[in-house]
């Protein structure tokens, strides 16, 4: 019988031979190293790989990072920041992007903007992770403010609950679209004007600490803070188009 497996190790080194995984679903594991030969795989997808992917012995890695900026020139641009000009340009695309999104989603009902594809996040649930990116790597590491967290946020799936709740956050809050929008407002309008009033060599200056509780602290860059808010704006984005358009052909 089909059950969820979580935080386990028990399949480290398995061999499936003649088995039916039809429908498994892999979440924030460890898969290196799983080799897949002799298999029906029509309709396997896999989004969101770290590091080399080899399908028969071809390294696709490359091939597929070239796809997908070409489909998504933002993200060459986002990999490309270096002044605190190119950081507020790529800002602005994002931004502007997002309101594209947004907008798209509120063609939607309410009930669309909260629903699953996949099991993935709801464009409403999307929204509130990147309320939680920009309190841990704007709000907590470069403004170093004592208490960064909206209640609203969503932190990623691997997150421990007892690290959320320190945080004050409330992952299984209900909130619509439009009260996410609100908060989301006032967090982009943080990190425009942190831009506004960065300067080149305020990149280079070291933030102490963690993004959020329970994480060893790690001195980062500013410029290596401001690079994760881009790169998670640009890829949820994505995400976030690829769902809203299932939905609208439902």
């Amino acid at each position: 019988m089909a059950a969820d497996q979580d935080r386990t190790d028990a399949f480290r080194g398995a061999r499936f031979t003649r088995s039916d995984l039809g429908g498994a679903a892999f979440r924030d594991s460890d898969l290196r190293g799983v080799r897949i030969s002799g298999c029906w795989v029509d309709g396997l997808s896999v989004s969101g790989v770290y590091g080399r992917l080899l399908v028969d012995d071809v390294d696709v890695t490359a091939f597929v990072t070239a796809e997908l900026d070409r489909r998504h020139p933002e993200r060459v641009r986002v990999r490309e920041v270096r002044t605190v000009e190119e950081h507020r340009a790529a800002w602005d695309e994002l931004t502007g992007l997002w309101a594209g999104t947004v907008a798209r989603a509120r063609r939607l009902d309410e009930a669309a903007r909260h629903e699953r594809v996949d099991d993935e996040w709801s464009v409403t649930e999307t929204l509130r992770h990147l309320v939680f990116a920009t309190d841990c790597w704007a709000g907590r590491m470069v403004l170093e403010r004592p208490e960064p967290y909206h209640p609203l946020g969503l932190p990623p799936t691997d997150f421990e609950l007892a690290d959320a709740a320190t945080a004050g956050l409330d992952p299984a809050a209900r909130p619509s679209f439009e009260e996410v929008l609100a908060v989301r407002a006032g967090r982009t309008a943080l990190v425009t004007d942190l831009l506004d009033r960065l300067t080149d060599a305020g990149l280079d200056r070291v933030c102490e600490g963690s993004p959020w509780p329970g994480d060893p602290d790690h001195p980062r860059p500013v410029r290596e803070c401001l690079r994760v808010i881009l790169n998670e704006e640009c890829e949820h984005r994505r995400f976030a188009e690829r769902d809203l358009a299932a939905l609208e052909a439902r």
